[in-house]
């Protein structure tokens, strides 16, 4: 017989299996914006409350009762003391069921950085080492530094805990002008204010660049009309060393013909064109008129004249007329 101090049995199903979800995912939260905790039961009922607490120790952050296997808490701007270990327990009065701990980490932007270049002051030659320092004061790590002269990257430098970095460089005459930096950890870059440096360069030193500069503009404008003009000399002096011509190679002067034609006086040292042959009959006598042009030769001995100049024209040629004008030997006057 069962004793009245025995009531009904319970009916019902403990909560199992609880867990801690948090947004954004991954618990990488940038400061000021909203983290959501969210404490889950895979199976339970009834109403179950939801306890999320903060730390080791266990800081009880919010309790709410419902009748639901999924609750959540919000912490709508988040700060650098909110970077903790979070874990939360649903109970539906079985007794609590605990997650188990997620990290949060709240990161922050970096501010804007401030670049040092060498010493302040300092006067700077060629050859000298300066050193680019870079900080952002606040910004969660780890922050990646690019250095710049004149938005020209020189290089980059990382530094993993937080705090500043730095760049050595070796100087030269170019690199006078302003340099800046940027900082970034992921939630956005900034960039510092721009710093001059001017290198100083010596006396000797510009005469040699200013030489140098000229030089280079001339090459580079007159470069294409020097060559040009090296190129004719050359192919003139070529052109007037060129042997003379052999004589032996020469091609043979045409052999002088003998005329064909009687009652000549001599052999004629030239070949020559004949025209116009005229016939003119007087008593028993035929006369031919015989004209004859000279081609002009070259001749290494100044010809002798054998005659004056009013005769070099032209010939007359005769012979007796054997019977009559239409049996005179026609040909030997041709």
């Amino acid at each position: 017989m069962c004793a009245p101090a025995c009531g009904p049995a319970r009916e019902g199903v403990p909560v199992w299996n609880v867990s801690l979800e948090v947004q954004p995912p991954g618990g990488q939260v940038q400061k000021g914006k909203k983290l959501v905790l969210i404490c889950l039961a895979t199976q339970g009922t009834g109403d179950i409350t939801f306890s999320w607490y903060k730390g080791a120790l266990g800081l009880n952050l919010e309790t709410k009762t419902q009748s639901s296997l999924a609750a959540k808490f919000e912490i709508l701007a988040v700060t650098d003391s909110d970077t903790e270990k979070y874990y939360c327990t649903a109970d539906n009065g079985y007794g609590p069921s605990i997650s188990e701990l997620v990290s949060v980490t709240v990161r922050s932007p970096v501010s804007r950085p401030v670049l040092t270049v060498g010493e302040l002051g300092a006067q700077v030659f060629p050859g000298d080492t300066v050193e680019l320092h870079c900080e952002a004061q606040s910004g969660s790590p780890p922050i990646l530094y690019r250095f710049y002269h004149e938005d020209v990257i020189l290089g980059s430098s990382s530094a993993p805990s937080g705090g500043g970095a730095s760049f050595n460089l070796s100087l030269t005459a170019e690199h006078s002008g302003n340099y800046s930096c940027e900082a970034d950890n992921g939630l956005g870059p900034q960039l510092s204010e721009a710093v001059p440096l001017t290198v100083t360069v010596p006396t000797e030193d510009r005469k040699e660049l200013l030489a140098s500069g000229i030089l280079e503009g001339l090459f580079g404008t007159l470069g294409p009309t020097i060559m040009a003009l090296l190129f004719c000399c050359w192919l003139k002096k070529r052109i007037g060393r060129r042997p003379a011509r052999d004589p032996s190679r020469s091609p043979p002067s045409p052999v002088p013909q003998v005329s064909n034609y009687v009652n000549s006086a001599a052999p004629l040292q030239e070949p020559s064109v004949y025209e116009n042959v005229n016939v003119v009959s007087s008593g028993n006598e035929v006369y031919s008129l015989v004209y004859h042009t000279q081609q002009e030769r070259p001749a290494a001995v100044e010809p002798r004249r054998t005659q004056s100049s009013d005769q070099d024209a032209a010939a007359i040629y005769f012979r007796l007329k054997k019977a009559s004008v239409t049996d005179v030997d026609y040909e030997d006057a041709m």
